[in-house]
């Protein structure tokens, strides 16, 4: 008897360990108990972690905000450690004490705790247990319960009888009028998820009033979170029912005297629009998109210009051309030559998805001008959007149409006398490849691609060795061997040295994706033929070259080729040369 108790007092010691940490006045090691906390309500049984785990917790909620972080997100979890759904209220006291606390992160881990436990409740521990916790909540003293309290009413409510709902109601109104503005903030950001559940007689009633009220508050920061509950709100509602009670409130948002408020419907406008139905976009939103995209502010106009593709699909299809020709396309012209860049970046993202709608006539008279204005941007970030996106203008217009307008402005910045400009258009062209076909780069691009590995600055050099890497692994190594390598082997033999150092620099990145057959039968060679070269610089860079292409290269090739031409360079006159034949050597193992 006495041997199996001290085997229990031995089992339980850990746990003695763990709750005695619970008290520890280092705050680490508090914080690892608390995230130990399942192990010791396993340990302690469900009776125990009932009567007293959860009041020991309850009673010493005044503790490090990262502890009651853990804490908060342990108790979400502990269903089944208190005995299943039949005692999941014992979880309440702690959940509401730490919804209570002043940090934030702390009381929304906790309401999300409450959020995810109150679905576990039955419905007679609904309305007895977790509705007093929300009604306590939303009268405290202090803002912060309150606060918590506004993310609790949408997952309670449809399981509640008709007189506790009215009296959620009740208490939702006044948190939407409470006199601190973050209550009103946290009512206003959970307005659409609460009237997701609520009735649509008592969304009319009582839901859009206090919408109504929200959207005209006094602080944009509560107005702002208006807007998100407007598209939940639309997207419930008739649509007479929108136009009458909804569209008013949302037309002077769209007009506020806030710019927050105005990027925010900027922001949503497109579910918004989804939310409204086509009538309504037709007669009301149309005009509120063309503000926004002359706005004032700059935030304002590149939002709703990275909406004016999404925008212009979402359109009915009988009057699609013409909202786009008559109201869109103007705004868009008068953005395309914006101040901002990011303005201009945003559109430059969607404009082009602007063709398949208008169809290829439109296109041509009136998007590749604005296409082309934007190709020759200063900001890097609006021609790489163009660049990226001329596909859906080459699926609407065709490749010979494309060659003969954008083509001739992207080959005119190819060959700028600015090198930066030339620098931004090389780190572009693997990306045109892929969208032009390999054949029309052949015809248009490829010449270019060869010319800027001879360019008098070393940088543009440098770009296009890497650029031809990125073409080869694209368009493979059969397409090198056509096109790239006969034309590197001609550099090899250039009277200019840099030539031939860039020559060296090609193989350097092409031997690593062209495959050892190509390699050793192609590039081999021509590096090999370079190792007698008079100018020391170009002799060491044979040396390094061989060391790089050393492991895609045949094993047969490499001592009866390789090796006699590095044993030659390790007896160079030039030390540079022969420490980097010494290195190629012990690389390739061939010492």
């Amino acid at each position: 008897m006495a041997s199996s108790e001290t085997a229990t007092d031995d089992s339980l010691y850990p746990i003695a360990v763990l709750i005695d940490e619970l008290r520890n006045e280092d705050v680490q090691l508090r914080l690892n108990s608390i995230k130990k906390l399942s192990t010791i309500a396993l340990a302690l049984g469900v009776e125990r972690t009932r009567s007293e785990l959860i009041p020991f917790l309850t009673d010493t909620i005044y503790d490090e905000d990262e502890v009651l972080l853990a804490l908060a997100e342990q108790l979400g979890t502990f269903t089944p450690l208190v005995g299943g759904p039949e005692y999941v209220h014992c979880l309440l006291p702690p959940l509401e004490s730490l919804a209570t606390v002043e940090e934030t992160v702390v009381r929304d881990k906790a309401v999300d705790s409450l959020r995810r436990i109150c679905e576990e409740h039955n419905t007679e521990d609904l309305e007895s247990h977790f509705v007093p916790l929300v009604k306590r909540l939303a009268v405290g003293d202090w803002f912060t319960s309150r606060t918590s309290a506004c993310g609790l009413f949408s997952v309670c409510y449809p399981r509640l009888s008709v007189a506790t709902k009215a009296e959620l109601r009740s208490h939702f109104r006044s948190l939407c009028q409470d006199d601190t503005p973050m209550v009103r903030r946290a009512a206003a950001a959970k307005l659409g998820e609460f009237a997701k559940v609520v009735e649509v007689e008592y969304l009319k009633t009582d839901l859009i009033p206090m919408f109504v009220a929200l959207a005209q508050d006094e602080q944009d920061s509560v107005r702002l979170l208006a807007v998100e509950a407007c598209v939940s709100m639309a997207g419930l509602l008739q649509q007479e029912d929108t136009e009458m009670l909804v569209m008013p409130t949302l037309r002077q948002a769209a007009e506020d005297k806030s710019w927050r408020v105005r990027y925010m419907v900027a922001d949503r406008f497109i579910d918004l629009q989804k939310a409204v139905g086509p009538e309504i976009t037709k007669t009301d939103l149309v005009p509120a998109f063309q503000s926004l995209l002359k706005d004032v502010e700059a935030e304002v106009r590149a939002a709703a210009a990275g909406k004016v593709k999404d925008f212009c699909q979402n359109v009915d299809p009988s009057v699609q051309e013409n909202v786009i020709m008559n109201n869109v396309l103007p705004c868009v012209k008068e953005l395309v030559t914006d101040g901002n860049q990011h303005v201009k970046s945003a559109l430059a993202g969607v404009i082009m998805g602007l063709s398949p709608i208008l169809g290829k006539e439109n296109t041509v008279n009136h998007l590749l001008p604005l296409f082309l204005s934007q190709l020759k941007d200063e900001c890097p970030e609006v021609r790489l959007n163009i660049i990226s996106n001329l596909d859906c203008v080459n699926e609407v217009i065709g490749i010979q149409q494309l060659s003969q307008s954008l083509l001739p402005a992207i080959v005119e910045l190819a060959e700028d006398t600015k090198w930066r400009v030339r620098l931004a258009i090389i780190e572009y062209m693997p990306l045109l490849a892929g969208q032009l076909g390999v054949e029309f780069f052949n015809q248009s691009l490829s010449k270019l691609c060869m010319t800027w590995l001879v360019d008098h600055v070393y940088a543009i050099r440098e770009a296009a060795t890497n650029n031809l890497r990125k073409l080869v692994e694209k368009f493979g190594s059969e397409w090198a061997s056509q096109n790239v390598l006969p034309k590197i082997n001609a550099m090899s033999r250039d009277g200019n040295y840099l030539h031939r150092m860039t020559c060296l620099a090609c193989i350097n990145v092409v031997g690593e994706v062209c495959g050892k057959d190509v390699t050793t039968k192609t590039l081999l060679p021509t590096v090999l033929s370079m190792a007698n070269d008079n100018v020391p610089n170009v002799r060491f860079n044979v040396a390094k070259t061989l060391q790089i292409i050393g492991p895609h290269v045949e094993k047969d090739a490499l001592h009866s080729q390789v090796k006699p031409v590095l044993d030659r360079l390790n007896d160079d006159a030039d030390t540079d040369v022969k420490y980097f034949a010494s290195e190629a050597l012990t690389e390739n193992g061939l010492i």
